[in-house]
């Protein structure tokens, strides 16, 4: 029989050796406390010392001896599991350092790739184990997400991952990203290439002269794409970030689902997910400042409408802004705007969307809608 847990609240999850010494000094007990994914093996003597009954140890490395005492003392203990690519218990998002590491070997060997090869293996085997450790890897990903933007105002840029580094709608993409992120902003994207990099390399980009961000997309130009060299387009992003290591803060939320297309290196917090279908409505409900649809493809059509429903319907509360980018693609290439507008006919949202001809145009067209 389970023991019967207190609740826990946010500020009862402890996620760094930092966090466990300052409890366990001030308090004497970590009753109710989830300890998530942190190292415990040299902090036997501090457990064997402190009450830890109703804790919930998720996926914490620790000595026999101090597995056996707080379960003893009542504690849930979810030992760490080995041979993953990834942590399920993880209580921080990545960072690019760390999906990218060993790309001087060849991004083949990243934990980001080999976390899409585990992935790729495990999506169709109807193994419950594997679908349950996607399951909590994401909801870990989804809590950090969280504590992350509390309070934030966040604008989600959308936009196809196919715009070439070098080209014109890239820098306009950037320049939007650099904007906003001046604005007080937080930027947050898709996590992948081409739009989603340029507006996340926009917001990297805020804190420094204009000339930098033309100069990093110059550079960047030499690997257009990433295929067919992943690492290649990769190591470019890197050197700027080298170059430029003083980059404001934006979020990317990619998903291993879509694996062929690697995160970008410009996002400094990146929630990546197995779930596609969870990343994109979280990544919608998290842009609380509006949404920016830049010209794309059939994924950004599903998100204008994955968007435009609770607006619709004002599952969320107030309709939040919508400002599509470029009226001829999406009037008469795709023609979404003419869909959308029916829709929000008569609506509260019908004064929360707009279209325009230009980027440069979106920020100001956010602000009115916000107005």
């Amino acid at each position: 029989m389970l023991p019967t847990l207190p609740p826990a609240s946010g500020d009862r999850e402890i996620e760094s050796l930092a966090e466990f010494d300052e409890v366990v000094a001030a308090r004497g007990s970590l009753g109710g406390h989830r300890v998530q994914a942190v190292d415990l093996t040299d902090r036997t003597k501090e457990l064997l010392g402190t009450d830890t009954s109703g804790a919930v140890f998720l996926g914490c490395a620790m000595r026999d001896e101090a597995v056996a005492k707080v379960r003893a003392d009542g504690a849930l203990v979810f030992p760490p599991v080995p041979h993953l690519p990834f942590d399920p218990y993880r209580g921080r998002l990545y960072t690019p350092a760390e999906l990218f590491a060993s790309l001087d070997q060849g991004y083949e060997g990243t934990p980001d790739a080999l976390a899409y090869d585990w992935f790729q293996r495990t999506k169709a085997d109807g193994d419950i184990y594997a679908s349950m450790l996607r399951a909590v890897h994401d909801d870990s990903i989804s809590d950090a997400l969280d504590e992350l933007l509390r309070g934030a105002r966040v604008v989600g840029v959308m936009g196809g991952h196919a715009t070439a580094r070098g080209t014109e709608a890239y820098g306009g993409a950037a320049r939007l990203g650099r904007e906003l992120s001046r604005s007080g902003f937080t930027v947050a994207t898709g996590g992948g290439p081409g739009a989603m990099e340029a507006a996340n390399l926009g917001a990297y980009a805020a804190p420094y002269e204009d000339a930098m961000l033309d100069k990093a997309c110059e550079l960047l130009a030499d690997a257009p794409s990433f295929s067919p060299s992943v690492t290649a387009w990769a190591e470019l992003a890197f050197q700027v970030r080298e170059r430029w290591p003083e980059g404001n803060h934006s979020v990317g939320i990619p998903t291993w689902f879509y694996g062929h297309e690697p995160p970008n290196a410009f996002a400094s917090h990146i929630a990546k997910y197995f779930a596609n279908a969870t990343r994109e409505d979280g990544l919608l409900a998290r842009s609380n400042a509006g949404v920016v649809f830049l010209p794309g493809a059939a994924g950004t059509v599903q998100e204008i409408f994955d968007n435009a429903t609770p607006n619709y319907y004002g599952s969320r509360g107030e309709p939040t802004p919508m400002v599509l980018v470029d009226r001829q693609h999406w009037t008469e290439r795709l023609p979404a705007w003419p869909l959308l507008r029916a829709l929000a006919r008569e609506r509260p949202m019908a004064a929360r969307i707009a279209l325009v001809d230009r980027i440069e145009e979106a920020p100001e067209a956010l602000k009115r809608l916000s107005d």
